[in-house]
């Protein structure tokens, strides 16, 4: 079960297939396997200050979106980002790029989704956008869209569709 609609994600898919659905194949790695939100927009490549400075402020059950290019070169996110997210009341984090330290990711009590693992950090330049559209696996993410994230993939919805009312 989806935590914003009560239902799986296909199941949401069936009774609104004009949503999208990623075409990249995630790896579940936070604590939640089963979450959605509120979307918010990080573009950065193997840089993270800007990550830390998002996820530092309030989350407001929102899920940070966050296009690293596919960058298999360092990690964008790992368990102490993670845990101040969980902490500032961000649901998730779909990173597409890299984490690390997955066994610490796994104790805490938030969705990430990443396309794999790599032990290398990243840089803090602070070179990125927030809240900007991006782009990846099929879908364009728009800050104020929904996202929801389950065992089965992502599904995305632009702002203003609700699932509850339809």
């Amino acid at each position: 079960m989806n935590v914003e609609t009560g239902m799986a994600t296909c199941d949401l898919l069936d009774l609104h297939p004009e949503l999208a659905c990623t075409e990249v194949q995630f790896r579940d790695l936070g604590g939640r396997r089963r979450f959605g939100g509120r979307i918010r927009t990080l573009k950065c490549v193997d840089d993270t200050k800007l990550l830390a400075e998002v996820l530092a402020g309030p989350g407001e059950g929102c899920v940070l979106v966050v296009d690293g290019e596919a960058s298999p070169r360092c990690a964008l996110i790992g368990d102490r980002h993670a845990g101040t997210a969980a902490r500032n009341g961000w649901t998730g984090v779909l990173v597409y790029g890299m984490a690390r330290d997955s066994v610490g990711l796994g104790a805490v009590d938030i969705g990430v989704k990443a396309l794999g693992v790599v032990p290398r950090r990243s840089g803090k330049t602070g070179r990125g956008e927030i809240d900007v559209p991006v782009t990846f696996g099929g879908v364009t993410f728009l800050p104020g869209g929904t996202l929801w994230a389950d065992e089965d993939g992502v599904v995305v919805a632009p702002p203003g569709f609700s699932a509850a009312s339809s």
